[in-house]
């Protein structure tokens, strides 16, 4: 099967992962990147319209269907009418600013990909709930000191890592630097909280075995891939009670969720004063790039086995999983 990938960002980790586990299967995948134009942010509504000629342009006689990665690249997949629609939906396109929008454009798609049950919910139609996949083999327990002498970190102090952009507002950071000063003092001792972003993907997981708990406060989320991977270190979770992250820290020692302050506070201090790490690696087994490429190869299957949709938005849509 050849499938023309269209997406965002041609480089996130999400995009790259997805097509190496398909590849895995036998699956070819040409990936297309929406490109930057006029808007304040890098694009405006414009260049996604621009781009529906650019899908049309790469679109081959070898392609044997697109697949829409976030609810914006839909109008370009949609705008050719050769081959099956499939879409992934990540989050903030269907729960964000223009979410309304995706939510209605789901409806001309052959099939339809989110990363969790919420989000299933909210569309009009069913949709299959495939949570991001990640590399259980990259991401595993490696020795803590080891770690933390390896990225620099002190050695006498509980450190805590916050994975993310702080400029994002959607992941909240100055709740993050509440929580970690709320901890601190009631644990009576410092905390650090130690931010990383923009770094090479390959150092990651030395990172997650160096911190002594992943902390999350994001306002939304999908399926972070974040939190799988922390877990998959064997490293705890705290974290807000977004996306599908209740489901994936549910019976993981030392991990929560919480909505105040006081909530993550006291979770962060069980987590950073655990006596040996959790069994988070249990948890994450399902979610593995493998299972993650085998699901999604059904749901081409599926697409490529129905009838192309049609421009009124009546289609077949597979039930869900």
């Amino acid at each position: 099967m050849n499938v023309l990938q269209l997406t965002t960002k041609a480089e996130a980790t999400y995009v790259t992962n997805q097509v190496r586990a398909l590849a895995d299967l036998g699956v070819e995948s040409d990936v297309v990147e929406v490109p930057n134009g006029s808007g304040s942010d890098g694009r405006s509504p414009l260049d996604y319209v621009r781009f529906c000629r650019v899908v049309r342009d790469e679109l081959s006689a070898d392609h044997d269907l697109v697949h829409a990665n976030f609810g914006l690249t839909i109008p370009g997949a949609i705008a050719q009418r050769r081959v099956p629609v499939v879409t992934s939906l990540v989050g903030t396109d269907l729960m964000g600013r223009y979410g309304g929008a995706t939510k209605q454009l789901t409806r001309f798609c052959d099939e339809v990909i989110v990363v969790n049950e919420r989000m299933r919910e909210l569309l009009p139609g069913d949709a299959h709930v495939i949570p991001y996949g990640i590399d259980v083999e990259m991401f595993r327990p490696t020795d803590r000191a080891a770690a933390r002498e390896e990225v620099g970190w002190p050695m006498d102090r509980h450190c805590v890592l916050f994975p993310y952009n702080t400029e994002r507002p959607v992941k909240n950071y100055p709740l993050a630097k509440r929580v970690v000063e709320a901890a601190s003092e009631r644990l009576g001792e410092k905390i650090e909280l130690r931010t990383i972003t923009g770094l090479d993907y390959a150092v990651i997981p030395t990172y997650m075995n160096a911190a002594d708990a992943l902390l999350l406060t994001s306002h939304r989320e999908g399926s972070p891939s974040t939190v799988k991977e922390a877990l998959a270190c064997n490293t705890p979770v705290v974290s807000t009670p977004v996306g599908d992250v209740p489901e994936r820290i549910s019976g993981v020692e030392h991990s929560a969720t919480g909505e105040s302050v006081d909530e993550l506070a006291a979770a962060l201090c069980d987590a950073v004063t655990a006596d040996g790490r959790p069994n988070g690696r249990d948890a994450v087994r399902d979610v593995s790039l493998e299972r993650m490429g085998g699901r999604i190869l059904d749901v081409y299957e599926r697409a490529v086995e129905g009838e192309a949709p049609t421009v009124d938005g009546s289609i077949r849509r597979a039930s869900a999983d």
